[in-house]
């Protein structure tokens, strides 16, 4: 059984650091020890997702609320991050603040997630306005990089204001010396008005290709890409670094890995953003799921 690395007492010391001395925040962020780059000693850059729980999607495996309890979460991610290999970590404020009062982000690669609004099950879910971090704010917090999901929908016009939200991203990151990590998709409704992702190869490559185009430079994107049928030919499409997108949590690891593996032997694949599958594994080793994966890097 794993050392619990965040207690209830760890967690109230930080809330009453929230309540009593909030500027502390800023404080830290300023004098956090920072990366020396965006790649670690694999080469390759790792990142731990967490910021899942800000657009409302808790699930992990069969638990719908797996995400749900901060606790839990933040004692995940923590040992997430104290092991070889892994570089930093990707989430919304609240969750990198909590990080970096726990002490966790000393010399990580931080990037903040910015375009929130297009909450899970919504009506609304493909305007996904960019209720987080915005490029200023990144910046000011000495963070790497900003990250934007951009799900473009055929049949929806409220996907136009995203993709114009994203491209000024893009360019007010780069501005800044900063990372755009641009997450795309080809998405529609189904019979029931659940939005899915088209995770055929088409569909990637189409995806792939309009978010390498946003913004006034690529100068500093990076695309996050999920691992599909027919990768050698999505990765074909760019000449922009990529990280694959770890997904769901799979039922069957080994075969997961062999897929990551196959697609991080491509000289486009600069990395991985893994998020439940680490966090969440099957058996609920965090350790030993995280180690396996930065053997792949």
């Amino acid at each position: 059984m794993s050392r619990v690395a965040v207690s209830t007492d760890d967690v109230r010391r930080l809330v009453e650091t929230r309540v009593s001395q909030p500027e502390r925040v800023a404080e830290l962020a300023a004098s956090r020890p920072q990366p020396t780059g965006l790649v670690g000693s694999t080469g390759r850059l790792l990142l731990v997702a967490a910021d899942h729980p800000a657009r409302g999607a808790l699930r992990a495996g069969d638990d719908p609320l797996a995400m749900g309890d901060r606790t839990a979460l933040l004692d995940r991610l923590v040992r997430a991050l104290a092991r070889p290999g892994v570089d930093g970590v990707l989430g919304t404020p609240d969750v990198v603040e909590d990080l970096l009062l726990l002490g966790a982000l000393d010399g990580k690669v931080v990037v903040g997630s910015m375009n929130r609004g297009g909450l899970a099950g919504t009506a609304f879910e493909i305007d996904d306005r960019f209720t987080g971090y915005d490029a200023p704010a990144l910046a000011a917090a000495g963070l790497q990089g900003g990250k934007m999901l951009l799900r473009i929908d055929p049949e929806d016009r409220a996907t136009v204001r995203t993709l114009e939200a994203c491209a000024h991203a893009v360019g007010d990151l780069a501005g800044r010396g900063l990372m755009a990590m641009v997450e795309p998709f080809i998405s529609r409704r189904d019979a029931t008005g659940r939005v899915r992702n088209d995770l055929s190869t088409e569909a990637v490559i189409r995806a792939a290709t309009v978010a390498a185009g946003l913004g006034t430079t690529s100068a500093r994107t990076w695309l996050k890409l999920p691992v599909v049928e027919g990768m050698e030919t999505v990765l074909a499409a760019t000449t922009l670094p990529v990280l694959l997108l770890g997904g769901e949590v799979a039922s069957d690891q080994q075969a997961q890995r062999a897929a990551w593996s196959k697609a991080l032997a491509q000289p486009t694949v600069r990395g991985m953003v893994v998020g439940r599958s680490l966090l969440f594994p099957p058996g609920g080793d965090v350790e030993a799921a995280v180690d396996a994966t930065v053997e792949l890097m």
